[in-house]
């Protein structure tokens, strides 16, 4: 395979077609036949990118959107991961992906704490196709030990991938460390926002938004080296406020005085089982997450994001949502001193009240 001149992809509708059939054998759980899927795409000549970027990714995205609006189970969404994943293992594997190295080297990982491995690996594959060395470290790689990867092997960038926004503070970190030993970080993934808006913000040192338009601008020149001297708080002088670490710090207080108080603003919640129970408790930890991420970055639109979009999953899934507001309420009380947290949780109440709801409840 020449990696000058890649072969080039197949027409679009053939993608769609081929992506069409996957999604078919992924949802029904048939590794099997995705396997000979893409096994055969490539006898047939395919380009093994777009095998993995126009057809297993876009099923991949496809696997996400079933879920959100509640077609698939949470079980049914990991067995489609685990297939696609197997999927782009037979792509690696085949003849037609066999590529010599004749460019530098790059580390891929995810984010600590991000378990979303598959953009992950999808990125490292196609930098393989492009002639790169690649060391792909997968998913909750530790910020030290990725730091300690890279000592031992001078790589010339860093790929980091995060699909959640949470972790963009732990991002940030792993972006610093990396840059401090003189190692340009590249970053993509959902959770760095609409245009990689969180990338600048975090000081990265590029962001691309999918695997092609990554390994297009590594393949334009190596990324300069970072000054040693940023300091990760240089970014973000907001900070200097505590609101972001007392939040954090607190969050499973936050979430157990909110949660207790919820009974008597919400009085439906009395008659709750316990799986919902459980449910609601993981939802507020989830909205402290959120909040304590949208202070960190001084950006409430994360938050009012976070909170419609919560509103739709749970009408999604038939639902209440009438308990957010007073749940956003009772938290702001907790963080009545907190000037940055209360602007933030009246801009998610707002954005809760001002969308069209149905006579239950729930998100038109």
């Amino acid at each position: 395979m020449n990696t000058s001149t890649p072969r080039h992809p197949p027409r679009s509708e053939h993608a769609e077609q081929s992506a069409e059939l996957l999604w078919k054998a992924v949802s029904a759980a048939d590794e099997g036949a995705a396997t000979q899927l893409v096994l055969g795409m490539l006898d047939e000549g395919t380009d093994p990118e777009s095998v993995l970027l126009d057809v297993i990714a876009r099923v991949q995205a496809r696997v996400g959107e079933e879920w959100a609006a509640a077609r698939i189970s949470i079980a049914q969404e990991h067995a489609a991961t685990a297939i696609n994943d197997r999927a782009v293992a037979a792509v690696s594997a085949h003849p037609a992906a066999r590529t010599p190295v004749t460019r530098g080297r790059i580390t891929v990982a995810c984010v600590d704490g991000e378990w979303h491995g598959l953009p992950a690996r999808l990125l490292a594959e196609v930098l393989r196709l492009r002639g790169w060395r690649v060391d792909h470290l997968g998913a909750q790689v530790p910020t030290p030990h990725l730091i300690g990867h890279l000592h031992s092997t001078r790589a010339d960038a860093v790929a980091l991938s995060s699909s959640i926004a949470t972790r963009l503070p732990t991002a940030h970190a792993a972006i610093t460390a990396c840059q401090a030993i003189g190692v340009p970080v590249l970053v993509g993934g959902a959770a760095f926002g609409p245009g990689g808006r969180y990338a600048e913000l975090l000081g990265a040192d590029a962001w691309a938004p999918d695997a092609r338009t990554a390994a297009d601008h590594l393949a334009r020149g190596r990324l300069p080296r970072p000054e040693p001297d940023h300091q990760q708080f240089d970014d973000l002088p907001h900070l200097a406020d505590q609101e972001y670490t007392m939040v954090d710090r607190n969050s499973a207080s936050l979430v157990r005085n909110v949660f207790t108080a919820l009974e008597d603003a919400f009085p439906a919640m009395r008659s709750y089982n316990d799986l919902q129970r459980e449910r609601t408790a993981e939802d507020l930890a989830h909205i402290v997450e959120f909040l304590a991420t949208a202070l960190y970055l001084d950006d409430e639109e994360l938050f009012t994001w976070f909170i419609t979009w919560t509103a739709q999953i749970l009408a999604a899934r038939g639902v209440p949502v009438r308990s957010l507001p007073p749940a956003l309420d009772l938290l702001a009380r907790e963080l009545k001193d907190f000037p940055r947290a209360a602007r933030i949780l009246r801009a998610g109440t707002h954005s809760l009240t001002t969308a069209p709801f149905t006579a239950a409840g729930n998100i038109a």
